[in-house]
C-alpha cells in the first residue's frame, strides 16, 4: 500500500467504511484543488462552492458518470462501499444517494491507498467534465 506516510498494510483487508473514510478526504481535496485552480476567491465563497460538489447527491451523480468506466476490481470496491450497512444517513439526502456516495468514497480511498493517482485523476476529470462546476 502506498501513501504519504509509507505505512504498509493489506488494502484488501480494510473495511469499505475505512476505505470511504480515506476516500472522503481524497475527494474533498480534489474538489478544493479544482476550485482554487479556477480563481482566487474568498474562503467563504470557496467553501460554499465545495459544499455543492461534496455532498451525497453530487457524489451519487458522479457515480453515474464513471460507473461504466470502472474495471471489475474498481466496481467490486464501489459495490462493497455502496452496500455497507449504515445506521444513519444524511438528513439532506436519500438513502440511495448516501450509499452511492459511500461507494464512491470507498473507491477513491482504495485507489489512493493503492497509489493509483493516475486513475484518480482520470476518474475525477471525467466527473468534472460531466458534473463539474
Amino acid at each position: 500500500m502506498g501513501n504519504l506516510l509509507g505505512i504498509n498494510s493489506d488494502i484488501h483487508s480494510l473495511s469499505p467504511l475505512t476505505l470511504a473514510f480515506v476516500g472522503d478526504s481524497v475527494y474533498d481535496l480534489l474538489v478544493r484543488q479544482h476550485l482554487v485552480s479556477l480563481a482566487n476567491r474568498p474562503v467563504k465563497e470557496l467553501n460554499q462552492m465545495k459544499v455543492t460538489l461534496v455532498n451525497c447527491k453530487s457524489q451519487a451523480d458522479a457515480v453515474k458518470v464513471i460507473i461504466d468506466c470502472l474495471s471489475e476490481d474498481e466496481l467490486d470496491v464501489y459495490k462493497r462501499g455502496r452496500n455497507v450497512k449504515v445506521n444513519t444517513a444524511s438528513k439532506h439526502s436519500s438513502l440511495a444517494d448516501y450509499h452511492a456516495a459511500t461507494g464512491l468514497e470507498a473507491l477513491f480511498g482504495y485507489l489512493y491507498l493503492s497509489s493509483n493517482t493516475e486513475r484518480i485523476k482520470e476518474l475525477f476529470t471525467l466527473i468534472l467534465e460531466n458534473v463539474g462546476v
